[in-house]
């Protein structure tokens, strides 16, 4: 590839140590708090992903801090356990009690921070640094040390400083980017220019303030860096950290850099640390975003069914994830024929013509298109014995409500020749009118309805509403349904018999 054969000069390891701290940096992320209980059930998931290195916490913050990291290390995982602390004798001290078996110890070093903070010199920077390595040292841990602020710090003293830590007895130092406002040049020059200065090796710890945290540390190990500082979904302190699983699937896809890392584990991983941190994924998030994987683009779709790499630079299974096909106003008609193919539809060519229209119709409108009614304008189309005569239609509905009035609906459905009515009280007029259709429905089809999602597409008191639901029939099988009114309660009625048909026609397909 072009941009390879630009990485003349680049330093790239033929492996890279992945250094974990999401149980540290990443629950300084705004918002979250994590137990002890939470923090090992994470730490376990990333021992199965392979990570070699966790730091677990910052001991010296609290005593639920201090257990958290026992806890973790009394588990006995493969990873080596890290623990994080200031040139502070308490700190050090309380570090070595969790019996963890690296102590990460930091200084600030730009002028900002020694002035501004610390309000010491550069030489008593270096000389608390030296002394917390001698005493770090005397409880037998590796001992990893970062200059904090590192790249806002005159390369010169860097150098100097991490000399001294060097001969110190530090195993390892870290060059932490912690404003993020290196450059991914500068990044990989800071970074050169330690590692012909030292002997052990070299990591870089990089903030996402300016979205450059991924770039910055790719960066750093093209200059020569043997480890990354990384954080499940790029959680962190303000914008976050350099994202675990975008920055090993770089490396392996990208570079050919070993991790050691279970990459189909990935997807799992950062799905764990969503679910107990409370932080979503954003849906464009790279490699695990719901749509990472996704593609409307009729360009595009036509392209992956022909071949996936196309336009896909990884296969989604390598990450534990799917590859989904949408339905929308960019669709082409690859992409809804192999949608409806996997649905078990096989159309002829002035058929998907047919559905393509009626699909980019709805797509110039503003609307989503769900798998149920995909199929079901496949099936308007088509028939497969499942036309407009099969399919359950409403006729009527009167919902009565208000103050001092139990709400009540009624409902008229037709399915083919024949009818049914029904009625039924709720707790309010969506309520009823849902029991109502639930009724009227079990002589074709028993429904339950498992989820209810209401949604104003525009704006004002008649604003369109979008009802999305989730039926299951009495097999288990379930579908996702919407409908579309500007009330509301017929929307949900919609909703409800869109999924009910499609359940309907699952069923018909079952028994052929």
């Amino acid at each position: 590839m072009v941009w390879r054969e630009c990485l003349t000069e680049a330093k790239i390891p033929d492996k890279v140590v992945l250094f974990d701290t999401t149980l540290r940096d990443g629950e300084q992320t705004p918002g979250v708090a994590l137990t002890p209980e939470d923090k090992l059930k994470i730490a376990r998931q990333l021992d199965s992903l392979g990570v070699p290195v966790l730091e677990a916490g910052f001991p010296a913050t609290s005593q639920g801090e201090e257990e958290a990291i026992k806890l973790i290390v009394r588990e006995g995982l493969n990873a080596e356990i890290a623990a994080l602390s200031r040139c502070v004798k308490q700190d050090i001290e309380k570090a070595a009690s969790t019996g963890a078996g690296r102590i990460h110890l930091f200084i600030a070093t730009s002028d900002i921070h020694l002035k501004k903070k610390l309000q010491i010199s550069r030489d008593e920077a270096i000389r608390r640094a030296v002394e917390s390595i001698d005493l770090a040292k005397s409880y037998g841990v590796k001992i990893e040390f970062s200059a904090e602020d590192a790249t806002r710090t005159g390369i010169d003293f860097l150098v100097e400083f991490y000399r001294a830590v060097e001969e110190a007895g530090a195993s390892i130092v870290d060059i932490p980017d912690t404003v993020g406002v290196a450059t991914p040049l500068a990044m990989r020059e800071i970074v050169k220019r330690v590692c012909e200065a030292l002997r052990i090796p070299v990591a870089v710890h990089c903030h996402n303030d300016m979205g450059l945290a991924v770039a910055n540390t790719l960066a750093g190990i093209e200059g020569g860096a043997a480890e990354a500082h990384v954080t499940v979904n790029g959680l962190g302190e303000r914008a976050g950290n350099a994202s675990l699983e975008e920055v090993a699937v770089s490396l392996k896809v990208l570079y050919g850099v070993e991790t050691g890392l279970k990459f189909k584990e990935i997807y799992n991983t950062c799905r764990l640390v969503s679910l107990i941190t409370g932080i979503a994924i954003p849906v464009n998030k790279p490699i695990v975003g719901e749509n990472a994987f996704s593609h409307e683009s009729g360009i595009h779709t036509h392209g992956i069914i022909a071949s996936p790499e196309t336009y896909e630079p990884i296969n989604p299974e390598f990450v534990g994830a799917r590859r989904r096909l949408v339905a929308g106003k960019h669709a082409g008609v690859h992409g809804i024929s192999a949608q409806l193919e996997e649905m078990g539809y096989r159309l002829s060519e002035e058929e998907l013509k047919q559905i393509l229209k009626i699909v980019k119709d709805i797509g110039d409108k503003g609307k989503k298109i769900t798998d149920a009614e995909l199929a079901s304008i496949a099936e308007s189309i088509i028939g497969y014995g499942v036309g407009e005569n099969n399919r359950i239609e409403l006729e009527e509905l009167l919902v009565v409500t208000g103050l001092n009035t139990t709400p009540t609906a009624a409902i008229k459905v037709r399915w083919g020749e024949q009818a049914w009515r029904g009625a039924e009280f709720g707790v309010g007029p969506i309520d009823a009118s849902m029991k109502a259709v639930s009724r009227v429905l079990g002589d074709l089809v028993k429904i339950r309805l498992e989820s209810f999602r209401l949604e104003a597409i525009t704006g004002g008191t008649d604003a369109l509403a979008e009802v999305t639901v989730r039926v299951s029939d009495e097999d288990g099988r379930s579908v996702t349904a919407k409908g579309f009114s500007e009330d509301i309660v017929l929307a949900g009625v919609y909703a409800i018999l869109n999924g009910a048909n499609r359940l309907l026609q699952i069923r018909k397909r079952a028994g052929r």
